[in-house]
């Protein structure tokens, strides 16, 4: 379990990203940030590993205070993906993803052979291990850096709009990665994305933020679609314009679900 308590940070240059913060992130769950950019989402992630301190408050992991911890043996015992996947190009496929594994005093030769293993487990072909990251596809790298974060089997896994930047095909499909990862790993996944869709796909609890990480509303996509606390939610969650006003249409190819303005969001299977 992950615990915000009143936590506050201040930039030397006096912007303040978060003001007061406070929230308990439930264990073996995915929780989603989601705000505009400069709400302070990042900025919360990124005080859980210590790549950040709060300027006030505390963060505390299993009642354990982040700040007493050595940073550099906290990042090494929680995941981290970042947009880009951020790989060392100057090293192999394997020998990124069995960085922090060598880092942490594993021989060579075990971290490589766990790292093959989670190539697998990422849905990459076991041939792609001796290549260099220019010399893989976007979604191919964001895989390695998912693979990467997994290494060394930790408990927490934070990723930090790890599927912004490639085409939407790319992305659905490793948004599907990730749930069937969830659903076989069971980690505590701490998730910050600017986009509510997939915020809800992947989000056991969504955390909506304003400036300052100031939390708007937090539930579970269920009940902040059915209940949302104010117009601010309304209309970041697009309910104002009717996106969420779906109903059925027949067409020569079946049925299809439609929004309030007549588009296509989806495709009925088997009449369910």
């Amino acid at each position: 379990m992950i615990e915000f308590t009143s936590v506050s940070k201040r930039f030397p240059d006096g912007t303040l990203a978060v003001e007061d913060f406070s929230l308990v992130l439930p264990s073996r769950k995915t929780t989603v940030f989601v705000g505009s950019s400069g709400c302070g989402k990042t900025t919360l992630l990124r005080m859980i590993n210590r790549m950040v301190d709060p300027t006030a408050g505390t963060i505390a992991i299993d009642g354990e205070s982040v700040l007493d911890r050595d940073p550099v043996q906290l990042r090494r015992s929680i995941g981290y993906v970042m947009q880009n996947s951020g790989l060392m190009p100057h090293f192999t496929v394997i020998d990124n993803v069995s960085t922090v594994l060598r880092l942490n005093g594993v021989s060579r030769a075990e971290a490589h052979g766990r790292a093959r293993e989670l190539l697998s487990t990422v849905g990459l072909d076991a041939a792609l291990a001796d290549r260099y990251p220019s010399q893989l596809s976007g979604g191919q790298q964001q895989r390695v850096g998912v693979a990467r974060g997994l290494a060394a089997d930790p408990n927490i896994l934070l990723m930090d709009e790890p599927f912004g930047a490639v085409d939407p095909i790319v992305r659905a499909d490793l948004q599907q990665e990730l749930i069937r990862l969830q659903v076989e790993l069971d980690k505590t996944v701490v998730f910050v994305t600017h986009d509510i869709d997939e915020a809800f796909l992947l989000g056991d609890q969504v955390v909506i933020l304003d400036k300052g990480a100031r939390i708007v509303q937090v539930g579970s996509p269920s009940e902040i679609i059915e209940n949302p606390a104010d117009a601010f939610v309304e209309a970041f969650i697009g309910a104002e314009r009717g996106r969420r006003a779906l109903s059925l249409k027949q067409t020569p190819r079946g049925t299809v679900v439609v929004d309030s303005e007549g588009r296509t969001q989806g495709v009925l299977r088997d009449g369910t």
